[in-house]
This record gives structure tokens, C-alpha cells and sequence, in this order.
């Protein structure tokens, strides 16, 4: 031991010797190497489907907020346009959301998601970021109920922006299109020209954008020219809307209470006042 620990004659031997027991040792700990080695590969195969089952359950919720992303950046387009909107409305505003749409034919109506106890009026004037949409017929403590410019039983006074033109522009049922009557042939208007609210009758506040002329015709053989116009208010994809309260604005306290007020009075050929219709009417998606 003393030879071999100061001179190694004997590591040739001893390497022969490891070389005899290596397939020994090698037989005995294979089973542990073996246990370990399927213990991990079948460890790391369940991390792995474990990790695969969370990413794609990641996956499917960020494609879903993808697509609300997609969603609120429409909206927050149509939020800033009704805010740019109203900077330009002196008046005091509020904010609404489209409840329901009356699905009647030839009937244009909406219910919003405000009421009385949001001090809305009936006969108020509701807005969107494009123009005018139509008044408050109906109110109840926390939604209301609006008719649009296009249903037939409405009517708002207008002028031509060129040239001040008095007209009244009907409503017809049909989603896009207005019916401007009692306009004599020789009277100035042309195709493209912007109607306004003239503010006449009280009801809606003058000089917002209400409609442009798309038809003109002149028949020699007829008192009256056809005049057809196109509302530059969304009315069939708006679903946020602005109500507006003037300094003319009927504010009675307990007509804002109980949900009622006083009824105007209905258009008449060549008037100026503004029509309404019965409010027992069933709106889709509410309770009458």
C-alpha cells in the first residue's frame, strides 16, 4: 500500500479491475437510472400538456379581449364624436344608450336607458353626433321612449342652411328617407342642400343639421314640387345619444317626477310645430 501509494505501480490494476466490475455496478443501478428517467419524461410530459392546456386557455381569453378591444375602439370613436358634438351644443347635455328598437312596420321608434329621474322631459329633443334623431314621446322613472324623424307621425320644422328657406320635413317610415311638402316649383331649393332645424314651434333648438336634399322634381302640371331628403343622423346604427335641454326647454319639476307633460300640439300642413303619436304603443324589449 505504501509502494503503490508513493510510486502507483498499481493502477494498471486497479483500471482492470474497474473495467471487469463496471458492467456490474452498471446492471445494479440501471433499475434507479431507469425509475428517474421515467419519472421525469413522464413529469415533463404532463408540465408540458399542463402548460399547453393554460396557454391555449390564455390564447382563447386574448383573442376574446381582442375582440372587445375591437368593439370599445368602435365605440370610443363614436363616444368622441358625440363629445365633439357636444363642445358645439350650448345647451345642457346628458349622454343615453339605446335600450330597444320598435320592430313595427313603418313605425320608428327607440327606448333609452333614461328617464325622469334623469330629469328627462317629454318633447325633448335627442341628438346624435350627425344631427337631429328625433324627441322624447314617452317617459318613465328610468327609461324612455323616443320617436325618430323618419316615422311617419313626425314631423320638425325646417330651413334650407343656403338660404333660410321655411319648410317642414315628414317622416315616412322608410329608415333614410324625409318628405319635404307644400313647396311651390318656383321655390329655391336644389338637390345637396342642407336643412336645418329653424327652431320654429319651440320644440328643437334652431341651426342643428337635420337632413340633405337628395330629390328634386318640378312638375309644371302639379302646385307642389317632390322634394325628398336623407337624415344625417345614424338612425339605424347609433346606439349612444344626446339628450339636450335649451334654456327654452319645459323643465317642470313634476311633469319630471310622474313621467308626464303636456302634449304639443300636432303638425299641420304648413305649420311649424312638431307631431307626436299616442304613447301606448309596444316598444320590442320592454315593458309598455
Amino acid at each position: 500500500m505504501v509502494i503503490d501509494h508513493r510510486q502507483h505501480h498499481l493502477e494498471s490494476i486497479r483500471a482492470t479491475l474497474s473495467l471487469v466490475i463496471y458492467p456490474l455496478q452498471y446492471a445494479v443501478s440501471l433499475p434507479f437510472s431507469a425509475a428517474d428517467w421515467a419519472g421525469e419524461k413522464l413529469s415533463t410530459r404532463e408540465k408540458l400538456l399542463e402548460e399547453n392546456a393554460q396557454l391555449r386557455m390564455q390564447q382563447k381569453l386574448m383573442m376574446a379581449q381582442l375582440q372587445k378591444l375591437s368593439a370599445l375602439k368602435v365605440e370610443n370613436i363614436r363616444l368622441r364624436e358625440l363629445l365633439k358634438s357636444s363642445k358645439n351644443i350650448t345647451e345642457h347635455v346628458l349622454i343615453a344608450e339605446l335600450l330597444a328598437v320598435d320592430m313595427e312596420p313603418f313605425t320608428r321608434k327607440i327606448v333609452i336607458n333614461k328617464g325622469s329621474a334623469d330629469e328627462v322631459y317629454r318633447g325633448q329633443p335627442l341628438l346624435d353626433a350627425e344631427g337631429v334623431m328625433g324627441q322624447i314621446i314617452h317617459v318613465n322613472p328610468f327609461s324612455s321612449t323616443a320617436m325618430l324623424i323618419t316615422d311617419p307621425n313626425h314631423a320638425i320644422p325646417v330651413h334650407v342652411n343656403r338660404n333660410g328657406l321655411r319648410a317642414i320635413a315628414l317622416g315616412t317610415g322608410a329608415p333614410d328617407v324625409l318628405d319635404i311638402p307644400y313647396l311651390p316649383n318656383s321655390a329655391d331649393i336644389e338637390e345637396g342642400d342642407l336643412l336645418t332645424s329653424s327652431g320654429l314651434g319651440g320644440r328643437f333648438p334652431r341651426d342643428y343639421p337635420v337632413a340633405k336634399v337628395t330629390t328634386v322634381v318640378k312638375d309644371p302640371s302639379k302646385p307642389y314640387a317632390v322634394v325628398k331628403a336623407k337624415p344625417t343622423a345614424l338612425l339605424e346604427t347609433s346606439r349612444e345619444v344626446l339628450l339636450v335641454w335649451s334654456q327654452e326647454s319645459p323643465r317642470n319639476t313634476d311633469n319630471a317626477n310622474t313621467g308626464e307633460a303636456q302634449s304639443p300640439p300636432a303638425a299641420t300642413p304648413g305649420s311649424a310645430l312638431d307631431s307626436e303619436t299616442n304613447d301606448d304603443d309596444t316598444m320590442t324589449g320592454v315593458n309598455p
